[in-house]
């Protein structure tokens, strides 16, 4: 069973619920180029230009850990990026399990992403000339959880250690994704847990990659935000156990 984390994040935010697997599942944990203790001077901005790049990380060490019929657990844009990775190798991973997942953030005539274009390019004008700023104000609300800001505060520590050049190139490369297209090919069998008051990926971007897939099941967890692996582990981790 393979986690991987979303934008601004590493590896940490899924201990929690990765460490209730580990009695069943061989686990394994890893950051993206570019996040955590990843190794920065691999970062290639031609490679890591698409989702593509990323997810032909993951098939690499799928196929180091000689993975097969493995299940794929994705927060945020690590969602597409685990359904990129299981078109690229069938086989590899039989279940995906897709946290608050968004094949697109863009609006797009009577698809709704929940962002207008002129509201990311904000979004990311803000990043690349404020990191520390961007981090500050926006993790409070991705997170979702005003009642228990030292949530907020640990994912704006998170944003924070990011690498500034990295983070703001994978921002874009995320938020101007379309994978709307791959949704349909994808065969594996695929868990989508949706938060409710979800800033990032609304309750009906949710739905529609649930109506999308050809074989998955959807689950409207009680959680708020778009972080649950950190805000409600616990809920998570059952929800996930039901499924695999």
């Amino acid at each position: 069973m393979i986690f991987a984390h979303g934008f601004g994040c590493d590896q940490h935010m899924w201990t929690t619920v990765a460490k209730a697997f580990e009695t069943d599942f061989r686990v394994a944990l890893f950051d993206h180029v570019g996040a955590g203790q990843s190794d920065l001077t691999t970062y290639d901005s031609t490679k890591y230009s698409t989702l593509d790049g990323y997810a032909q990380d993951v098939v690499e060490i799928g196929r180091a850990l000689d993975l097969r019929d493995a299940v794929f657990v994705g927060h945020s844009v690590s969602a597409m990026i685990g359904a990129l990775a299981s078109l690229k190798a069938p086989g590899m991973f039989s279940d995906l399990v897709m946290v608050g997942p968004s094949p697109r953030y863009i609006d797009d005539g009577d698809y709704v992403g929940g962002f207008s274009h002129a509201q990311v390019e904000e979004l990311l004008d803000f990043l690349a000339e404020n990191h520390l700023g961007w981090s500050a104000a926006m993790a409070p609300a991705i997170m979702g959880n005003p009642d228990r800001p030292e949530l907020g505060e640990a994912l704006a520590d998170s944003f924070c250690a990011t690498d500034p050049k990295i983070a703001g190139e994978f921002a874009r490369v995320t938020f101007f994704s379309d994978n709307r297209v791959d949704l349909p090919a994808v065969s594996a069998r695929t868990l989508v847990l949706q938060c409710r008051e979800d800033i990032i990926a609304p309750t009906c971007v949710g739905e529609y990659v649930h109506d999308q897939l050809p074989n998955s099941e959807y689950v409207l967890l009680n959680a708020t935000g778009h972080c649950p692996n950190l805000s409600a582990p616990d809920e998570v981790t059952a929800a996930i156990r039901a499924f695999v």
